[in-house]
This record gives structure tokens, C-alpha cells and sequence, in this order.
């Protein structure tokens, strides 16, 4: 019943991701009810989801293009290190302490997904630009997907919007690009730290690969709106029971 349980969640965040985001909502608590410590369970469901954001910067290779002045190399390298940095905080964070901040995060999580294109209108209205306030918005970002990968994609579609990017296939490729490296060397910080549980990893990313498929076939058939919906019912519904744990 576990492994069942563990394939359900691992197939449906696949869907959620290649549709609208929100995968982590899923793994992460099935893996803690699955008996996962927090902190393993977090990198481990990380390690599932890595291929969807592979295939997603194929899928949108040819929409790749520079940020102002600023080519692929650099943004890449920034957050790669920001992802790094967010590895490393979370193998120093003890079990207990993760467990009492999940609930906080998938709330977080759940509020950025809701509210991220109010969030990139409010912060543009700040003024930010300029190649510093690029540079140092992706790596805050960078920093928490290599910590906490919920809500990941929103914060990097709010980050891109920022500064003058409008076309959204551009901004989903570039969140692809982003996604990945970041969370490709947190794998590898996770998986140095032993922090990750490689025979649920492995059988959760088969699943997530066939969820990540079938979402990407289907996904165009359900309203936006409906889709959106589900996912912030997900995400208030398991923040809520992580409160009430």
C-alpha cells in the first residue's frame, strides 16, 4: 500500500507540473506518511521530479533567449549556486526543525502559486532593474528551489516578469532551464549528504516521467481556472493537515 501510494502521488505531481506546477504539494507528504525522515523526504521527491524539468527545457529549447544583456551561461551558473546554497541549508536543518517549518512552506508554497502574478505587479511597481537586481533575484530564488522546491516555478515566472520579459514561451523555457540546473546540483548535494532514498526516488520518477506525459496530453483540455483551483486545494488542504499533525 505504501509503494501504491507512493506511485499515485509521484504520477499525479508529474501531471500537476507539466500543466501548472505544484507537484511538491504531493510528494513531499507521501513520503513523510510513507515513513520518510522530512528532510530525506524533501530531497527525495526533489530527485523524482528532476526528469520533468529536463524534458521541459528540451521541449522549449528553441524559445531560449538572454535576459536584457545578460546571456544563458551567467543566469545558468547563478543559479546554480543558489540551488547549491539551498541544498546545503537543508542538510544542516534537523528533522525536527523541518518538520515544524513544512507546513509554513507548503503554505508559502500555495500562496505564491494563488498570488504570483499579483506578487510580479507589486514588485515591478518597486522599480527593480538592472543587472545587479537580476542577478541577485535568482539567486534568492535559486536559493529557496534548492531548499524547498514548492512553488519553485511560479517564483521564477515572477522573477523573469520583473524585468520587461512578456513572451511566456521564452519565460517557461527559461524557468525549464533554471529549474533543472538548480535542481540537478541539489541532487547532487542531496545525494553527497545521503539525504536521499534512492529505491522510493527511483520508483517515484517512473511514475512522475508517465504522470509528466499524460498531463502534457490532457492538460489542455481542463480550464485554467479549474486547474489552479485544484492545485491550491491541494496545497491549503495538505498545509492544513501538516498544521493539525
Amino acid at each position: 500500500m505504501t509503494e501504491l501510494i507512493l506511485l499515485v502521488a509521484a504520477f499525479l505531481a508529474g501531471a500537476m507540473n507539466a500543466v501548472a506546477g505544484g507537484g511538491s504539494f504531493l510528494t513531499l507528504p507521501a513520503l513523510i506518511y510513507a515513513g520518510v525522515p522530512p528532510v530525506a523526504a524533501n530531497a527525495t521527491g526533489t530527485v523524482a521530479l528532476l526528469p520533468g524539468y529536463a524534458s521541459g527545457v528540451y521541449g522549449y529549447r528553441q524559445d531560449l533567449t538572454p535576459v536584457g544583456t545578460l546571456g544563458l551561461p551567467l543566469l545558468s551558473a547563478v543559479s546554480l549556486v543558489g540551488g547549491l546554497a539551498g541544498a546545503g541549508l537543508l542538510l544542516v536543518t534537523p528533522d525536527a526543525v523541518f518538520r515544524g517549518i513544512v507546513p509554513w512552506l507548503l503554505l508559502l508554497a500555495t500562496g505564491l502559486f494563488a498570488f504570483g502574478t499579483v506578487l510580479a505587479q507589486r514588485l515591478r511597481s518597486l522599480g527593480l532593474h538592472g543587472t545587479g537586481a537580476i542577478l541577485g533575484t535568482l539567486f534568492a530564488v535559486s536559493v529557496y528551489g534548492g531548499y524547498f522546491n514548492g512553488g519553485l516555478g511560479i517564483l521564477l515566472l515572477a522573477q523573469l516578469s520583473l524585468f520587461g520579459m512578456t513572451d511566456l514561451n521564452a519565460m517557461n523555457g527559461l524557468k525549464n532551464l533554471f529549474s533543472a540546473v538548480l535542481t540537478a546540483i541539489a541532487v547532487v548535494a542531496y545525494a553527497a549528504g545521503g539525504a536521499v532514498e534512492w529505491p522510493k526516488a527511483l520508483l517515484m520518477t517512473v511514475a512522475a516521467v508517465a504522470g509528466g506525459y499524460v498531463g502534457a496530453r490532457l492538460g489542455r483540455r481542463i480550464p485554467k481556472p479549474v486547474l489552479r483551483a485544484g492545485i491550491i486545494a491541494v496545497g491549503l488542504v495538505m498545509s492544513a493537515v501538516f498544521f493539525l499533525k
